[in-house]
């Protein structure tokens, strides 16, 4: 398997995911209608958010969505990360030859054109499906700057496409531009994965700023739905004071 390994720690809080799902799976029943369809099953959409860089989001997205299947459960990945580091670790060592990827959906749904839903996708041999990404998404970004309402594209093409599974989960890029805000925009949940070191945790502030700020003028059913601390050695004292340092700040 190309799926880079989880750590034990990391496994341990999945599990705990997947168990908070499964006992809260049966409240707020709700029926949406999008586009004119009455959708009863609704997926939860998870994104992993943090605007540092290598603090573990794309290996932390991928073993969840992989936990999940072998769960039962029908998972969609998005890349949201003009690296495509979720694309390439899962066996697309070339995103920028892709034909058809995230940056192609979101070009369509700005220009209003119609596509098929599934249009894209690809499934992975662990049964996980992902929209893939590539070095066109920045140029999609540029152009979400300066058209209304670009920060609701991706939950545009969410809504329509979240009936077909049970959950969604968004790889996003390491900063706070409108590639992120997009996903914060669709999110039902967010994943903060965090490095264990004194600056990425201090950095914390202005990611839940941020999330505040959407929860309050765009998305109000966005949740934090915890920090995952990553490439942690608790045999230290530093890393013991960074845990220390987590919990009393956050």
């Amino acid at each position: 398997s190309m799926v880079m390994k989880v750590h034990f720690r990391m496994l341990n809080m999945y599990l705990q995911i997947l168990k908070y799902f499964h006992s809260n799976r049966m409240k707020n029943t709700r029926i949406i209608q999008l586009k004119e369809r009455e959708y009863k099953h609704m997926s939860k959409v998870i994104i992993f958010a943090n605007q540092n860089g290598g603090v573990t989001k794309t290996s932390s997205a991928i073993n969840l969505g992989i936990g999940l299947v072998r769960e039962g459960k029908r998972v969609l990945l998005i890349d949201n990360d003009p690296q495509g580091s979720a694309t390439m670790a899962l066996g697309y060592t070339q995103p920028d030859e892709l034909r058809l990827t995230l940056a192609t959906i979101m070009e369509r749904v700005i220009n209003e054109e119609d596509f098929v839903l599934t249009e894209g996708i690809v499934c992975h041999e662990e049964g996980i499906d992902l929209l893939p990404g590539n070095i066109e998404l920045s140029g999609v970004e540029t152009t979400l700057v300066n058209i209304m309402s670009g920060e609701t594209v991706l939950r545009e093409y969410v809504n329509l496409i979240r009936d077909q599974y049970d959950y969604i989960l968004i790889d996003c890029s390491p900063n706070l531009g409108m590639l992120t805000l997009n996903a914060m925009t669709c999110a039902d949940y967010v994943i903060i994965p965090v490095q264990a070191a004194y600056l990425p945790v201090r950095g914390l502030e202005l990611l839940l700023k941020t999330i505040s700020r959407v929860k309050r003028k765009m998305n109000p059913n966005i949740e934090i739905l915890g920090v995952l601390l990553s490439m942690i050695d608790e045999r230290t004292n530093y890393g013991k004071e960074i845990i220390d340092l987590l919990y009393q700040s956050y």
